[in-house]
């Protein structure tokens, strides 16, 4: 991949299955409207979104590959990535954040700072 493009879609590993994700425009507008506020506000105003705003944002970014996938689905899919040894915080850095990314929220340059970041905070949780 060239290095002036961005991540063309998120990955959610699931068990044996990856889900790919990326957040339309139509996404992002409808998902605004719901939570009454821009997306990025709802990253830089608090360390750790609620569960139900990730899952929400997973469940739109799923739609463009995973067409009609239902809330119920996605809330189940987090169970088993718990159960697989996932958690709430990986959850943020490993696929809402990626999922950001893909979505044009950061320029080019900022998404090597992020995963730079990323991979510090990482370090630190371990």
């Amino acid at each position: 991949m060239p290095e002036n493009k961005r991540i063309p879609y998120a990955v959610w590993k699931v068990g044996d299955e990856e889900y790919k994700l990326k957040l339309t425009t139509a996404a992002i507008t409808k998902l605004e409207q719901e939570f009454k506020t821009n997306l990025l506000n709802i990253l830089m105003n608090q360390s750790m979104p609620s569960l139900f705003v990730m899952l929400k944002i997973a469940h739109s970014a799923m739609q463009k590959f995973n067409h009609g996938i239902k809330e119920k689905e996605v809330q189940e899919l987090f169970d088993q990535y718990l159960e697989d040894g996932g958690s709430q915080t990986e959850f943020l850095t490993d696929v809402i954040l990626p999922t950001f990314q893909a979505s044009g929220f950061f320029s080019v340059g900022m998404e090597e700072q992020m995963k730079d970041q990323l991979l510090e905070a990482k370090e630190q949780m371990i």
